[in-house]
């Protein structure tokens, strides 16, 4: 918390030279997450388990997928 009042009270250019900063890439990063809880009838969770398990992957995981591909085609 400290450190973010401090940036935004200060300019990093009085620390740092930014014509020499490097552009870099972070491929491990992963977006937060938000837990929720969701209420789904029995048949339609036992029928995800059964089709992640085919896919070998968590049912959460599939879930989170058919939301995606929804989403992105909206």
């Amino acid at each position: 918390m400290e450190e973010r009042i401090f940036w935004e009270k200060h300019d990093s250019s009085e620390f740092m030279e930014w014509k020499n900063a490097k552009s870099v890439t972070l491929p491990n990063l992963k977006k937060s997450t938000k837990s929720i809880s969701l209420r789904l009838p029995a048949d339609m969770l036992e029928r995800l388990k059964v089709k992640a398990n085919a896919m070998d992957v968590p049912y959460q995981s599939l879930i989170k997928m058919i939301l995606q591909k929804e989403l992105s085609t909206s």
